[in-house]
């Protein structure tokens, strides 16, 4: 910065005293030598045209909710943009006093009125009036109001809305609108320049451009977002992400803020999967996925290293659900899925993307990793139900005792009792007493049940006590252990002496 400055300093002073602002002969020819001027400087882009190609296209969406005057959510005070932002990225509502009204004389008691929920973006996807945006732009209104650029403005009727990937459908009866070109993700790069359209706090139409700074970016169970710094505020949500030959690639949904405004991150949808969402929306007005009914974590260096897997890949199953495909498959707790149908699943989140995206009722292979070797699986994928309360666990009736413990890495284990199996659904294994020392270090703990060693499979205290004693002690040790419902590896890392 100081450099900076004090070189614009200079041009000034020259410009005062009538010297030439130009480079010397010699600095001019050393600047070619050192590169062609060229191969350097890159214009910026003109997004003038790519404002009147996809411009008409985008619209705005306000919505409406009925409410009674006794629980008008209006009395805050606060603005309606600003309101669904709290609301979107679930962010505590300030404690502003509710404005009481003052008494009025022979007002219905029940007197129902309209209430500005918020304000949003989208754009035509079909010249008949289909229309895409964000599913919480829409969530919870009574109304949905569209406005175009021409200014015509529309009731709109909700198609259908998908929560998980936050896209709705909306359709208003209009014919001959401009509807946008749809671009391809995977010809998109980071570092592209990218430009939005929307209505940041309600002001319509508004262009604002930038780059793509990263992609796949995990933020969403189904969803692998492009992170941009375009310039994304409340009331742009559902709006377009442009690339530079007017296609529309993403939808602009969410963004990273400390202060409540932006702060150079954004996150949009990918269009590829905002359309495949659009097109079960448009046909039956919901989305169904597919499910397997397992629990899933990912997969460390350590143990990745320690099982002989290679490299951290995959998905480790934690858990399977009773009764379902996964179970049915012969999937186990422990295992690490590193592919499906020939698709590789390289971080664990990729795992419900997939299965998600596969119909129902197909019929597809499960690559797992076991115990040091691979194994295919064939597995009939489920729906997805709707989401389910969690259940409370049952406390464990019978209390386990120790019989012939043994003590090693620090672990005092016993044997399983038949009871203990059968709430487990395993055929072996031994409960771990006490952990202290490496195990305890590991974060081992009591009640744990181990149910294989450096990928061998523990029946009983003997079969541990027998492995142990001809395993390296100096050297890391891999183990799987059931904890409850969930299963999950460590290392247990020897002391430096």
């Amino acid at each position: 910065m100081v450099g900076n400055r004090w070189m614009l300093a200079a041009l000034a002073l020259c410009s005062a005293i009538g010297a030439p602002l130009a480079w010397s002969q010699n600095s001019a020819s050393g600047a070619s030598a050192a590169a062609p001027l060229g191969a350097v400087v890159r214009s910026l882009p003109d997004f003038t045209d790519l404002v009147e190609q996809v411009g008409p296209s985008v619209v705005n969406i306000r919505t409406v909710e009925r409410v009674t005057p006794r629980n008008n959510p209006g009395g805050s005070g606060m603005d309606e943009e600003m309101l669904e932002f709290f609301r979107r990225f679930g962010l505590p509502m300030p404690n502003i006093p509710r404005q009481q009204p003052g008494p009025r004389r022979n007002a219905p008691q029940e007197e129902e009125q309209q209430q500005p929920r918020g304000v949003g973006s989208g754009f035509v996807l079909t010249s008949d009036g289909f229309i895409l945006t964000n599913a919480h732009v829409v969530d919870g209104a009574d109304e949905v109001l569209v406005t175009l650029v021409d200014k015509r403005e529309f009731k709109a009727r909700i198609v259908g809305a998908d929560k998980r990937t936050d896209v709705a459908v909306v359709k208003i009866e209009a014919v001959g609108l401009p509807a946008v070109k749809i671009g391809d993700v995977n010809r998109l790069k980071v570092g592209e320049w990218v430009m939005a359209i929307g209505s940041p706090f309600g002001l319509e139409n508004s262009v604002t451009a930038g780059i793509v700074s990263a992609k796949q970016r995990d933020t969403g169970d189904y969803l692998p977002f492009i992170q941009t710094d375009v310039a994304i505020n409340p009331g742009n949500s559902g709006g377009p992400l442009i690339n530079m030959r007017g296609e529309v690639v993403g939808i602009n949904s969410q963004i990273y803020s400390r202060s409540g405004g932006y702060m150079g991150i954004a996150f949009a949808i990918p269009i590829d999967e905002a359309m495949r969402v659009s097109e079960q929306l448009r046909a039956s007005g919901r989305v169904t996925r597919g499910r397997i009914g397992v629990q899933i974590d990912q997969v460390t260096k350590d143990v990745a290293e320690s099982i002989g897997l290679g490299k951290p890949q995959g998905a480790l199953v934690r858990g399977v659900e009773p009764g379902s495909p996964a179970e049915k498959a012969g999937v186990e707790a422990g295992d690490i899925i590193i592919k499906l149908d020939g698709k590789v699943i390289e971080k664990s989140s990729d795992l419900p993307r997939l299965v998600g995206n596969t119909k129902p009722g197909t019929r597809s292979t499960l690559t797992v990793f076991r115990r040091g070797t691979t194994k295919d699986l064939m597995v009939t994928i489920g729906e997805l139900e709707p989401e389910k309360s969690a259940r409370a666990k049952t406390e464990r009736e019978e209390k386990p005792k120790a019989t012939g413990a043994v003590t090693a890495f620090g672990l005092t284990v016993s044997d399983l009792t038949d009871a203990q199996k059968r709430e487990l659904k395993v055929k072996g294994g031994v409960r771990v007493e006490a952990a202290a020392d490496a195990a305890a270090r590991a974060g081992l703990r009591e009640g744990d049940v181990i149910v294989s060693v450096a990928n061998l499979e523990i029946n009983s205290v003997k079969e541990l006590e027998a492995l142990l004693a001809k395993i390296d002690k100096t050297k890391p040790l891999s183990l799987l252990f059931r904890r409850g419902d969930w299963a999950q590896y460590i290392v247990i890392k020897p002391s430096s002496r």
